[in-house]
């Protein structure tokens, strides 16, 4: 009986003995999972810096759209393609980068908000049987430096058979041929004009002048007078009907203006009236006059005037 006791106490020990041995290593595996999953949250936690990622892919940060225009903006960069800054020199020898004050002069003449007076001679110059010249006057106001309004009236005298040109008389006199002939007399015409092209020229190294070229179109009215002597329809009811006329007209064309000073200029203005005439009081015919006209121009008020 004692030697049986022993065997159980013996048996007992030894089997909680290798339940407390195989216990042991769990324990240890459950902690270290443990360590591990803080590890990873710790990780989540705290990511790394943009710098540190940028080192270990080994490349540089880009600049964000915000810098580039500042750049642009300071004029580091140029936006041509394949051109370099001006304003940015690099010294080859020291490596250094040193900017250039652009010194910019102020404009010595402006036509913003300011009123342009233009009388002005000219001539028709595609009447194949009448000469027809021409006195007016202009004015205009400039919206800005590139747009302006502007206001034309001219007139041009009747000179009977002095307004006739060579062919004219031989045609009548000789050939007793009536060509068609209306003597253009009044035009009033509202225009707006666009001066796109502007620029300056110096002169004896001192002396600037201004100029630009612009181009020009509107609508106005053009009264025109039949040459009855030259139609040979004198006293004829029929002709005298029509003898005078108001036609609705379209102008279009350009010149250019040259400034002196803030003051005066001088401009050549090419314009094209187009209009539809009634001839006989039967046919309508379109005409196309093309006059080629110059002036004095002077703008009011002074510039002294507009900075205060």
């Amino acid at each position: 009986m004692r030697l049986i006791s022993r065997s159980l106490a013996l048996l007992t020990l030894s089997t909680f003995g290798g339940l407390a041995i195989a216990a042991e290593p769990m324990a240890d595996d459950v902690v270290g999972a443990d360590l591990a999953l803080d590890a990873l949250a710790q990780d989540d936690e705290e990511p790394a810096e943009d710098d540190d990622l940028d080192d270990i892919l080994g490349g540089p940060r880009e600049e964000t759209v915000s810098e580039e225009q500042k750049a642009l903006k300071d004029g580091d960069i140029d936006d041509r393609v394949g051109v370099k800054a001006e304003n940015v020199i690099e010294d080859e020898a020291t490596e250094e980068i040193k900017r250039l004050i652009k010194v910019v002069p102020p404009k010595t003449f402006l036509k913003l908000g300011r009123f342009e007076a233009v009388p002005n001679v000219g001539f028709v110059t595609n009447d194949p049987f009448l000469n027809r010249y021409m006195v007016g006057v202009g004015l205009g106001y400039h919206l800005t430096e590139i747009f302006a309004i502007e206001g034309n009236l001219a007139y041009s005298p009747d000179l009977g058979r002095g307004d006739w040109k060579p062919i004219t008389e031989q045609l009548v006199d000789k050939n007793h041929v009536s060509p068609d002939i209306s003597k253009l007399q009044l035009v009033a015409n509202g225009t707006f004009l666009f001066s796109p092209i502007y620029g300056k020229v110096a002169l004896n190294g001192n002396r600037i002048i201004n100029f630009d070229i612009y181009g020009a179109f509107g609508m106005g009215v053009t009264q025109t007078v039949d040459d009855l002597e030259a139609l040979q329809a004198e006293g004829e009811e029929i002709a005298i009907a029509t003898e005078v006329q108001f036609h609705s007209t379209s102008n279009f064309g350009g010149g250019a203006r040259v400034v002196f000073n803030e003051t005066v200029c001088v401009r050549v203005d090419g314009r094209s009236l187009i209009y539809i005439e009634t001839v006989n009081s039967t046919t309508l015919e379109m005409k196309n006059n093309f006059i080629l006209s110059g002036g004095v121009g002077f703008f009011f008020p002074s510039m002294d005037s507009l900075d205060k």
